[in-house]
């Protein structure tokens, strides 16, 4: 156990210094590259943090744990709002642009309404069990193949915000990119794997191990990201990582490896935690329509959330 918990500090060191590099090659990149940094957060960063999330869903689909491919889907999309963005706008308020608010999140609501009711499939008829079938996993991954049709039309979008800093060169950046994204993807299984061997220690369900440990190991790329992006001042990438992710987490975390390794069946997961996931999304959504902005109270109100839902979901309430 005491060297679980050594694994677990190590991880998590890795994971904070790959993030701090990973976003200064990111942010350098965008710059040579003269395209908008939120279209950085939304491919290369959320892409690549969400890379965990993927990994531990083809591996637990091919072990026959369907519940925690779940659980780790919906744990993540509701921790990278709740909990990420939670933090990160402690650090300082996150501006959000007027295309993101009109394109970007309204997909992301899209994509989610759809995942919850393909999940639900007792709610429209009581005398079927709730799963999701490859069907629903090629329909998702069309819809996210929408999304990359979007990113496509948006590329030649130029980056002509006047801002001062450190620019690394261009084979440093890469060197940067690569370096960060390597050590992201090894802290977390480091951390994810001490993580889930404490927690089979002292006994507790696939469901709960995946909306929690799972969940919350796997969103350590998106939190550590996100949190050094805000602190550097780079804002678009911490907001686009955020929808980035939750997108390719549906699209391709759980809709290509079903398609892959075949569907999950009797589902556990009720509708409070669909529901949590949904309205979270939706919540973002109007807060940075209202004023194009989450700030320290908006960020409180999420951290709030998220306890109440974790709350219910280690059954202290």
């Amino acid at each position: 156990m005491l060297l679980q918990i050594l694994v677990l500090i190590i991880g998590f060191i890795i994971l904070i210094k790959g993030a701090d590099f990973f976003v200064d090659g990111a942010s350098s990149v965008a710059r040579h590259l003269k395209i908008s940094k939120m279209l950085v957060g939304l491919t290369i960063v959320s892409f690549g943090t969400s890379a965990p999330e993927f990994a531990v869903s083809i591996k637990s689909l091919i072990s026959g744990s369907g519940d925690i491919v779940l659980g780790n889907v919906i744990g993540s999309n509701i921790l990278n709002i709740l909990l990420i963005l939670g933090v990160a706008s402690l650090f300082h308020p996150l501006s959000v642009k007027s295309a993101t608010v009109k394109k970007e999140l309204p997909i992301m609501i899209l994509i989610t309404s759809l995942f919850v009711i393909l999940l639900s499939d007792n709610l429209f008829d009581l005398n079927v069990v709730n799963a999701f079938t490859r069907s629903d996993g090629l329909v998702v991954l069309l819809f996210f193949f929408v999304f990359v049709y979007y990113l496509l039309s948006i590329m030649h979008n130029k980056n002509d915000e006047n801002e001062e800093g450190k620019v690394l060169p261009v084979p440093k950046a890469i060197i940067f990119t690569v370096l960060g994204i390597a050590a992201i993807i090894f802290g977390s299984n480091m951390v994810v794997d001490s993580a889930s061997y404490i927690a089979a220690a002292i006994g507790v369900s696939k469901k709960v191990i995946g909306l929690t440990i799972i969940a919350l190991g796997t969103s350590l790329p998106e939190l550590v990201t996100s949190v050094v992006a805000t602190r550097k001042g780079e804002y678009d990438i911490a907001i686009g990582n955020v929808v980035g992710s939750n997108i390719f987490n549906i699209g391709i975390v759980i809709g290509l490896p079903v398609i892959i390794c075949g569907g999950i069946y009797s589902i556990s997961f009720n509708i409070i935690d669909l529901f949590t996931m949904l309205i979270s999304t939706i919540l973002l959504f109007l807060l940075c329509a209202n004023d194009r902005k989450i700030d320290k109270k908006e960020g409180l109100l999420f951290l709030l959330i998220f306890i109440v839902y974790y709350s219910y979901v280690m059954g202290l309430f």
